[in-house]
């Protein structure tokens, strides 16, 4: 399973968490086994994101908020944006992941989940937020 596959079923994953508002280890352990995934290096990504996003929430909530347009709030976000922006924060600030290749991936996850402006609205935001 190549990075980019790995990435998308990360985001299957946090999506889902964010529909359900369930966020815990045995949901990550049943999106793991449910899917199959085996693979050590996906294992220990989908951990890493998991564990990360949750640990560092208001870190990336709070940097998300700040870099919305002024008649925006993080509530009319959808679920697929505002997972999608989540896995790419982490990415960049904690994974140390170059911040092109982490917006290239989101975009491409929006352009494939998202609806037409999603890929417009997921580069902005995260541009504005490596621009600060």
């Amino acid at each position: 399973m190549n990075r980019s596959a790995i990435r998308e079923n990360a985001f299957k994953m946090i999506y889902g968490m964010e529909i359900q508002k369930e966020y815990n280890r045995e949901q990550l352990e049943l999106f793991i086994n449910e899917n199959n995934i085996e693979e050590k290096s996906a294992v220990e990504y989908l951990n890493a994101i998991f564990n990360g996003i949750q640990e560092s929430k208001d870190v990336i909530t709070e940097l998300i908020s700040k870099n919305l347009k002024k008649e925006w709030t993080i509530d009319r976000i959808s679920k697929v944006n505002l997972s999608i922006l989540e896995i790419a924060i982490y990415e960049i600030k904690y994974l140390k992941l170059p911040f092109k290749v982490a917006i290239n991936e989101a975009v491409e996850l929006a352009k494939k989940y998202g609806d037409d402006v999603s890929p417009t609205f997921i580069n902005g935001v995260l541009a504005s937020i490596v621009n600060e």
